[in-house]
């Protein structure tokens, strides 16, 4: 099973659509929460490329992008894979 990480905040409606999607498929998920652990926003933003949104999804060190980006490749087929 793939190592996914989700840089979130716990009130975001995006995080939560994110994750929602994640659980549904099965797939277990290391969850940075930036309200807990404000340090860590500079790392997110360094391994996102610049990205200051969350949330901020990575697949086996891979970065996705946010929740459009996620379910967008849900859509075409490429998540399931990934998370294999």
């Amino acid at each position: 099973m793939a190592h996914v990480e989700v840089y979130s905040k716990d009130y975001c409606p995006f995080c939560q659509r994110a994750k929602g999607l994640l659980k549904s498929l099965g797939q277990k998920f290391d969850e940075i929460d930036l309200l807990q652990e404000p340090e860590r926003r500079d790392e997110m933003i360094d391994r996102a490329g610049g990205a200051k949104t969350v949330p901020q999804i990575f697949i086996d060190g891979k970065h996705i992008g946010g929740c459009d980006e996620l379910h967008a490749l849900h859509a075409k087929g490429g998540l399931e894979p990934l998370l294999k």
